[in-house]
């Protein structure tokens, strides 16, 4: 058998990927046309390169086709139920930093906590005849957050892409979503509610719980933590 390292395939976060394991004296390397997505690595014995999407790797990781993956830290709470039973976090690699938060309408002047979002919510009911939307890609962390503090009265409507803009183009009156600087949703006019995050998310190397190990494999593992200086 071999170790199956999935990371990302294409990107910011390919590129800082290769950074990082190249660091720790192992090299990522794309082999053949850009669109083939096939990789070798060079540095250690045992562990095969496997070039996915980064929401790819969740899905590949819980299923036990990879042993080990790098993606955002949201994608695999977000995808996963139950995730810590599926994966183990090895190593945080310090880049890929995102925030997912909850924005409204800066016009909301009354707006500013979870608090108000939640008055907010059943005064729209009230006065429309249907639940607030909320656009979000990451349907269960947001979930699970604005239940935790109490929201009710809203809908999650699902957003694959320019989740900014589902307000000005009135498909939500509030958005869910991943950011790092801020500015897109400045552009947009919103604001980000004064609350913690709903995840603090970056880039993270993952270990499968439910792939198959084989004493091959383990040591293969074993050389790739003591090269990357992991705890065992």
């Amino acid at each position: 058998m071999v170790v199956k390292l999935g990371v990302p395939s294409k990107g910011r976060l390919m590129e800082k990927t290769f950074e990082w394991f190249a660091g720790q004296g192992v090299t990522l390397r794309r082999t053949g046309a850009e669109r083939e997505y096939a990789g070798e690595i060079e540095g250690v014995d045992g562990i095969e390169l496997v070039l996915l999407s980064a929401s790819e790797i969740p899905r590949e990781l819980a299923a036990g086709r990879i042993h080990l993956g790098v993606t955002g830290s949201d994608l695999v709470r977000d995808k996963l139920s139950a995730w810590d039973a599926k994966v183990q976090e090895l190593a945080l690699m310090g880049f890929g930093h995102a925030d997912l938060i909850i924005a409204v309408p800066k016009a909301w002047v009354d707006v500013d906590t979870l608090d108000d979002l939640d008055a907010a919510a059943a005064a729209f009911r009230a006065r429309h005849g249907f639940r607030l939307r909320i656009a979000t890609k990451y349907h269960h962390l947001v979930r699970e957050y604005l239940k935790a503090h109490g929201v009710a009265d809203y809908q999650l409507v699902d957003s694959q892409g320019a989740t900014e803009g589902t307000v000005k183009n009135l498909t939500a009156e509030a958005v869910a979503d991943i950011t790092s600087t801020g500015d897109t949703l400045r552009a947009n006019h919103l604001k980000v509610l004064d609350c913690d995050p709903v995840h603090k998310s970056q880039a993270t190397l993952f270990k499968s719980r439910v792939a198959h190990w084989d004493d091959e494999d383990r040591c293969a593992l074993s050389r790739l933590k003591a090269m990357l200086e992991l705890e065992s």
